[in-house]
């Protein structure tokens, strides 16, 4: 008589690193390596290695016939979807919902802060340790639109309260009322961006919201506005956005593109009133605290019979 073997957990940090873990499974590290740490058929619980890509998040998806749950460490999840008709059916897809807001919240405000008050043109200034005196717009009376309040929307919210801003507007894929005022739906867009002095796109990406911020989107917001993308760059059509910014009539601060990594030589790198940051709105300290937090609680969960968190999806 053989014994039932013992489910493997496949994660992308190392198992004596996250406290908690329930016994019973046999972890595996892999963080995207050429060589599989062991049969993906006998693993019931997939952790997708942290900004490795598409293309190594679904690498072994076809080979995992009995996983169960598989967990991103993002809080979007474009990069696993193409391998999820690969999945047997019944197998819940959990983003990182907990895990960025903190990190992510803070870039969009250093974006607007930056970008507004003129930083670039600072430290260039001080590169040739010249005087850049002036004034320069603050953020204290502005109007700001979040296109997507999910829970990283709401952060940014939480983060620009004390700035006094004029008013925040907001919206997401549906309408609906929270303790802060109204959330508009998409369709509301036309009416709202003419109001907006700083545009926030925290949306995930989406078939609503691929190439969401094209040439009417942009042309319907005024003469000066920022445009700040913290979500994914695909929401953003870059052609439309390059002539926007060639333009002088618009500015943009970006810590995602499309394409992405931006290659040498593209026209986004050097085109007037952009500020580029290379995708590190999740990427800070905060970061694997509450990561390794988010694992364990969710794998307790499992070994206990109890529901998943944050499931976006469950294949058919």
């Amino acid at each position: 008589m053989t014994s039932k073997k013992i489910p493997d957990v496949w994660l992308p940090l190392p198992a004596d690193e996250i406290e908690g873990l329930p016994d019973g499974f046999d972890y595996r590290f892999w963080d995207g390596g050429r060589d599989y740490p062991a049969d993906p058929a006998d693993c019931a619980f997939y952790v997708v290695p942290y900004m490795k890509g598409s293309e190594i998040a679904v690498r072994p998806l076809a080979d995992m016939t009995r996983v169960r749950v598989v967990q991103t460490l993002t809080a979007g999840i474009d990069h696993v979807e193409p391998g999820l008709g690969l999945l047997p059916a019944g197998v819940r897809l959990c983003n990182a919902k907990g895990v960025h807001e903190a990190s992510t919240a803070e870039l969009a405000l250093a974006l607007i802060l930056a970008s507004l008050r003129g930083f670039p043109g600072f430290v260039r200034g001080q590169d040739k340790e010249e005087w850049r005196a002036g004034f320069y717009p603050a953020l204290a009376d502005k109007s700001v639109l979040i296109v997507g309040y999910g829970s990283i929307g709401a952060a940014i919210e939480d983060r620009l309260e004390p700035f006094e801003c004029a008013r925040v507007a907001r919206v997401a894929r549906s309408a609906r009322a929270t303790a802060r005022g109204p959330v508009h739906a998409l369709d509301a867009l036309p009416a709202l961006l003419p109001e907006a002095d700083v545009v926030v796109l925290s949306t995930p990406l989406n078939p609503s919201t691929q190439g969401l911020v094209g040439a009417e989107f942009l042309a319907a917001m005024p003469d000066g506005a920022l445009l700040v993308n913290v979500a994914r760059g695909g929401v953003v059509d870059t052609d439309s956005l390059l002539l926007a910014l060639e333009s002088g009539r618009l500015r943009a601060a970006l810590d995602v593109t499309d394409p992405e990594p931006l290659p040498a030589g593209h026209p986004l790198w050097h085109a007037p009133n952009v500020l580029i940051t290379p995708h590190v709105g999740g990427s800070t300290s905060a970061f694997l605290p509450r990561a390794k937090r988010l694992v364990a609680g969710q794998l307790n969960r499992f070994a206990s019979g109890e529901p998943m968190r944050n499931v976006v999806r469950t294949t058919d």
